[in-house]
């Protein structure tokens, strides 16, 4: 494979998931803490209390970044950590965590990409009605701000939402994330609706304080819709799907989301779904949050396939019997990183990075100590070859964020799935690098050289 000299390796993790130290330092609850603590909630009753300690553990794992080599870390700031009231005065001992973070990451060389919010939103907003309150965009301003004023001296890219479509639609609709409210369609709209003028907030606060920042926020790909057999006929039909949704799957679609964050506004089709029930957004509001990103990320793990039964009818998701699939189910599909970054770019013309990729795997520590993956490097290598051919067709990607970097608290999943290249044992937090952590080193350092 070749990538450019200047294209930007990384790897990334969030908040919850990795750092552990949950009552700690004076944080406040999110509402994963209290989610977890409901029964039946997570696989085995499992919670992030401690996940991998890296609140503890972050210059050693600092320092296994550094031996892997990647230019670039993309790591969540957690809200509460920084606001254990989510607003009001903040807390120094958090903010000081993140400080020490982004310094050992400057001491190797390493790039901080900070994410703003991946998911852990602070419980007494929450009760105060959370996205839905009308204040939540001044919330979270004020929350950018002072991340931006203490870190901004040397952080100097951002991204403000992690998967607005997986927070809203699991949490809020599916019930199966944080917080486990079922709330009707009206709701969700005016909760979309606030979430993108925080973004918009965020936007304006992040350039205020850092003028020479770069920003961008992080969605899921979706269903990234791609072509069985790549005709003209069959690639149009997935641009098109990959474009649209319909009233089922709306609030999980990257085409309602890349609308609003992006152009400002609803996406035209959410009139024709929910006429009078959509919220209204002003002109002055579509400015604000429509402001010009710097970079769009993309989360992919997987896609659906689109081709013609012998009638010519379009079939999606139709695999062979025995397809590859990940640890956690899902269905192999490399060429989705092809049309997804290509059905993107060529519908807003913003450079792009991929945020999140990688898979899951039932990893175990064999008899001669090591952890074997051959699965994952296929995975990856085969997702970075359909990336190189997007780069090479036009496509403006600036760079790669491997998912994960370390094993960690996989949501309702809870430990039992393993996306790491980085193996912990949870009871000992022993840190082992998986096969791909080597494999992923090489790589970078062949392009790099």
């Amino acid at each position: 494979m070749k990538f450019r000299k200047e294209f930007i390796w990384g790897t990334a993790t969030s908040s919850y998931q990795i750092e552990g130290a949950s009552r700690e330092a004076g944080k406040g609850l999110s509402i994963w803490d209290v989610f977890t603590r409901e029964e039946g909630r997570i696989f085995e009753g499992h919670t992030g209390e401690v996940a991998c300690v890296h609140y503890h553990r972050m210059k050693e794992d600092v320092a296994l970044l550094g031996e892997l080599g990647v230019k670039a870390y993309r790591f969540s700031i957690s809200w509460p950590r920084i606001f254990p009231k989510g607003c009001g005065p903040y807390h120094e001992k958090g903010l000081k965590f993140y400080s020490d973070l982004v310094n050992e990451l400057l001491k190797y060389g390493i790039t901080p990409y900070v994410t703003l919010f991946h998911w852990d939103y602070p419980n007494d907003l929450e009760m105060q009605g959370g996205w839905l309150n009308p204040s939540s965009p001044e919330w979270f301003a004020s929350y950018t701000e002072t991340v931006a004023k203490a870190l901004g001296d040397r952080v100097k890219h951002f991204f403000t939402f992690n998967e607005p479509q997986i927070f809203t639609w699991l949490g809020y609709d599916r019930c199966i994330h944080a917080p486990g409210i079922k709330y009707p369609a009206d709701r969700l709209l005016l909760m979309c609706r606030h979430i993108a003028l925080a973004h918009g907030r965020a936007v304006q606060e992040i350039r205020k304080w850092v003028p020479d920042s770069q920003v961008g926020y992080a969605p899921t790909c979706g269903n990234a819709y791609w072509p069985v057999e790549e005709t003209a006929e069959l690639a149009e039909a997935a641009g098109r799907l990959q474009n649209s949704f319909g009233e089922q799957d709306w609030i999980h679609s990257s085409a309602f989301w890349n609308e609003l964050f992006i152009k400002g506004k609803f996406h035209e089709k959410c009139k024709e779904l929910f006429g009078s029930r959509l919220p209204v957004i002003t002109a002055e509001e579509q400015k604000l949050i429509g402001q010009p990103l710097d970079f769009c990320g993309m989360n992919l793990y997987q896609g659906t396939s689109v081709s013609f039964d012998r009638q010519g009818n379009l079939l999606l998701g139709r695999l062979p019997a025995g397809h590859g699939k990940t640890g956690m189910g899902w269905p192999i599909t490399p060429k989705a990183m092809y049309w997804a970054v290509r059905n993107f770019y060529e519908t807003y013309q913003i450079p792009v990075f991929i945020t999140e990729n990688g898979m899951s795997d039932l990893d175990v520590v064999s008899l001669d100590g090591a952890v074997h993956d051959p699965g994952r490097i296929d995975y990856l290598h085969r997702h970075l070859m359909e990336l190189e051919r997007a780069i090479s067709d036009g496509v403006d990607v600036l760079g790669y964020f491997l998912w994960s970097f370390l094993d960690n608290f996989e949501w309702e999943k809870g430990y039992d799935d393993r996306f790491g290249i980085v193996f912990i044992d949870y009871e000992s937090q022993v840190r082992i690098p998986k096969d791909s952590f080597y494999w992923y080193r090489n790589l970078i350092r062949e392009t790099v050289e």
